[in-house]
């Protein structure tokens, strides 16, 4: 009787554990080097009408991008800017043009 109580007992608690353990799973939405971009920032930039700019080279996150690329900050959200660069919707920071996210 014993050892049945003690393996019920122990099935209960990794039963318990193992919900537990699903219930607390933690997911990094920004893994490391990258940003968790607004969603409100997202839908204006994908909404807007705004000529590409041609760029020579590769236009990837840290590239920082000439003071004669156009860029248009976004509205009532500030530290985002954006430009389309080469048909690619692009959000920079404003003071420095550094591109921080590609839309696609």
């Amino acid at each position: 009787m014993r050892k049945t109580m003690l393996a019920t007992t122990a099935a209960v608690l990794t039963a318990c554990s193992a919900a537990f353990a699903q219930g607390t799973v933690v997911i990094d939405p920004a893994p490391t080097g990258s940003i968790v971009l607004p969603g409100e920032v997202r839908t204006y930039v994908m909404e807007q009408q705004v000529p590409s700019v041609v760029y020579e080279g590769d236009v990837v996150v840290g590239t920082t991008l000439p003071e004669t690329v156009e860029i248009h900050e976004v509205p009532n959200v500030d530290g985002y800017a954006y430009t389309v660069v080469n048909n690619r919707r692009v959000i920079v920071e404003p003071q420095t043009h550094r591109v921080i996210e590609i839309l696609e």
